[in-house]
């Protein structure tokens, strides 16, 4: 098979442990060329770890950048600690940076780089993605924070989140964020593609029923009907007229599902939906397919057919190639790894 050959997916993402330190990076492999089917890189162990920040890291996502360099970005957020959880503490003080890693093959990588992206007001800046914007030839980094009036110097008002978005050149240097989606309730943990001429967005708009219990907490509006997780379909990243193609995505599988993910195969043949079901443990993906992704019409991919370890946590998924593939397979990352 020749080096280029499209063969085989990398699924980076973290572990949700509550009681062992598991918000950490992590690689899975599909089991040959199947796209249902995965194991996790060296030995089930992380491949790399945030030492500064919260000393945790969740919802990375990989981009190919136009080098070949291999580019992480990931949240700074450790939701387990040692005094227990505190969501109030992470949404409205919690980190306004962004983790980045740098590899050049996918198995040997940087040190961690630590980026401040959210505006001064923000609380938080979660779940970062990359997306290459062939209009300026920049990659646009966007990712979801709450932000607070001036006169609110301690956060105390409603966490509402939005998307944002900040462009670089050389994942080190970053325009200031801008606002780029604000829902009634709030919006999170946008994941893009580029197919056909157009751009796909998928993201989660927060719950907002009048029964949603956040609206005691002051976290959400009443009297909206949220999406949950949707999908639009947009002329560019940054066009004014996306239409929306479907919504409550997932919610078959469980009540309360996020982190959606999107990749086509290898083939070209079918496109993968994932998302991140939270409501009980095991916590983890579930997948629906489709085979037209201007339809809006997904299909749920039984759980007999995906075989992926409990607790895959959100993250994305790289299409390979045949030489990445078995360099990937063969590399001992216990020996020469990173973590």
């Amino acid at each position: 098979m020749a080096p280029e050959t499209p063969y085989g997916y990398l699924l980076v993402h973290f572990v949700e442990d509550p009681i062992g330190h598991s918000e950490k990076i992590y690689l899975s492999l599909s089991i040959g060329d199947d796209p249902l089917k995965w194991r996790r890189l060296n030995n089930g162990e992380p491949i790399l770890e945030s030492v500064q920040g919260t000393t945790g890291v969740r919802d990375p996502h990989i981009i190919r950048g136009l080098d070949g360099t291999f580019h992480i970005v990931a949240t700074d957020l450790r939701v387990w600690r040692p005094g227990g959880q505190d969501w109030e503490l992470y949404r409205r003080h919690g980190s306004r940076d962004i983790i980045i890693w740098d590899s050049p093959d996918l198995v040997h990588w940087s040190e961690a780089r630590y980026v401040t992206v959210a505006p001064p007001n923000a609380g938080m800046a979660w779940a970062p993605e990359t997306i290459y914007d062939p209009v300026t030839g920049e990659m646009v980094v966007h990712f979801a924070s709450a932000t607070f009036e001036a006169d609110d110097p301690d956060h105390l008002g409603p966490v509402l989140a939005k998307l944002w978005t900040t462009r670089t050149r050389d994942f080190h240097n970053f325009t200031p964020a801008e606002p780029y989606l604000e829902l009634p309730g709030g919006v999170i943990d946008m994941t893009v593609a580029n197919a056909n001429g157009k751009v796909y967005r998928f993201a989660k708009q927060d719950d907002t029923e009048p029964n949603n219990p956040l609206l005691e907490a002051g976290l959400a509006s009443p009297g909206v009907r949220s999406m949950k997780v949707f999908q639009q379909r947009g002329s560019h990243i940054f066009s004014d007229d996306f239409e929306t193609l479907a919504s409550e995505l997932g919610q078959n599988f469980a009540k309360n599902v996020e982190g959606p993910l999107i990749f086509q195969t290898n083939d070209k043949s079918r496109w993968y939906l994932w998302v991140d079901q939270y409501s009980h443990m095991p916590m983890g993906y579930n997948a629906l397919t489709t085979t037209d992704l201007d339809s809006g019409v997904w299909e749920p991919v039984p759980s007999e057919d995906f075989q992926l370890p409990d607790n895959t946590k959100h993250g994305a998924v790289l299409p390979l190639t045949w030489e990445e593939y078995q360099r990937l397979d063969s590399f001992d990352f216990s020996v020469e790894g990173n973590a």
